[in-house]
This record gives C-alpha cells, structure tokens and sequence, in this order.
C-alpha cells in the first residue's frame, strides 16, 4: 500500500539544533524512497523568517511528496504569517493523497502559546475529510503537531490539545487509522480502538529526555499489517509496533 517516513521537532535555528543529523536524515528517508514524508511541526524554533527561510531550503531537499503541518515554536513571532508563505507552497496543511492513502494535515498551533487547538472549523472539515475518505476506501492518516494522548517519560502534562476530547471522539468515530503528532520529543505507540496513535522524536535537536537519541518513525503500511519502525541517529533501529491493518482496501 505505503511506505511513509514520519519527521518532527526539527528546530532550525536553536542553539541545539544539529544541521548535520537533519541533512542525514533527509539523505535516509530520500534513499527509503516513501511514498509520502511527513513532518509534524516545530520545524523552527522561533518562528523568525529567516528561520523558515532556511527551512523551506531543507523541505526542498526531501525527494518525496511531502505534507508539513506548523507547531508552537512555528507559530511565535507572528511565525505563522511566514509559514504561509514560506512552506505551504510547498506542502501546506491540506489534505494529501498517494494511491491507496489520504494524509490529512490539521493546524494546532495558537500565536505565541505551547498549547494546541484544532477549533470547530477543522473538526468539521476533518470530519469530512475522514468521511470521504472511508467513502473512496482509502487508509486514513491524521497529521498534527500536538499530542493527543499524554505520552509516557514526559514529565507533567501541561501542552495537550485543549479541545483533546472533541478532537479524539472525532477521529475515533471518523474511522481514522493513524494519528501522527511530535511536540514531546519522545517516540511512542498508543493503541486506542481501531485508531494507532503515533508520537515522533526530535530529529535534529538536542534536547532529549536521558538518554534519548535523534530519531525519525517509518511507517510501512501493508495490506495485512502496519509496522512503526524507530530510526536513529546512531544508526540504530527498532519496531515500535506491528499490528494487523484493519483498514481493508480493495486493489
């Protein structure tokens, strides 16, 4: 069906991000060769135009199609005005479909503020999206910064979705079959109903939990399982999860 490779927290522009582990990841995922690449906010870590200047310079690098959904640090310093015009021509926040997959991009980042909020509009244009889709029988992929489930090893629990239970019964009751989000630095597979909730690490910024390292998820959805696998800076990799693909498409 889809191979995806799953990227987050990149912070271009923080004294700890490491453009080195961003350039060899981006060298990774393009030999991979996904069907889709998926970046799931924070990709600056002040929202400075120059900062998403350099930004859209490392997204053009990526040699697959490409969905990028804004974070927190996006979004400070009237960040989001630059990501319209910066990024969103080249991926944006829409929904983006390869043959068999809709990868759906949703906005959780408020100006200014670390927590996140999908509001009515875009639950109500994810609904839609989700119900179209299962319509067309296409395996469903949900794209957001913020998580929506607390994610283990992570500390108090302050920057979760404020509308968290709106947004989960709407994926729920959508039928999605995938949730992507970053924001916490910290890899991680929740399992809720029918719907696989998955959290990346940074890939390029230095600020880790312990002895965390740089990583980025692939996700290679087939038409009987799906399998999250970790990819480390280091080298190393690791299954996250596998699981049986509920989402029967008809080739």
């Amino acid at each position: 069906m889809a191979f995806i490779a799953h990227l987050s927290d990149m912070h271009i522009g923080a004294i700890n991000f490491k453009e080195e582990l961003l350039l060899r990841a981006i060298n990774k995922v393009n030999d991979l060769n996904p069907n889709l690449v998926i970046v799931t906010g924070d990709i600056t870590n002040n929202g400075y135009y120059a900062e998403f200047e350099r930004a859209a310079e490392f997204m053009e690098l990526f040699e697959s199609p490409l969905l990028v959904v804004p974070g927190n640090h996006d979004a400070r310093h009237i960040g989001n005005e630059c990501f319209e015009e910066l990024i969103k021509k080249y991926c944006g926040t829409l929904n983006v479909k390869t043959p068999e997959i809709s990868a759906i991009g949703l906005d959780s980042s408020e100006p200014d503020i670390d927590y996140g909020k999908i509001g009515r509009s875009q639950q109500a244009s994810m609904e839609a999206e989700l119900k179209n889709a299962g319509e067309n029988n296409l395996y469903k992929i949900i794209a957001l910064h913020h998580h929506i489930i607390p994610v283990p090893k992570t500390g108090r629990e302050r920057n979760i979705l404020t509308d968290a239970g709106d947004i989960l019964k709407s994926i729920i009751d959508g039928g999605a079959d995938i949730v992507l989000s970053g924001h916490k630095h910290v890899p991680y597979v929740w399992f809720v109903g029918n719907t696989t909730f998955v959290t990346a690490g940074t890939v390029s910024s230095l600020k880790l939990r312990g002895k965390d390292v740089c990583s980025f998820n692939t996700i290679d959805i087939k038409p009987d399982t799906v399998e999250v696998v970790l990819n480390q800076a280091d080298g190393k990799s690791k299954c996250l999860a596998k699981f049986e693909n509920r989402c029967k498409v008809i080739d």
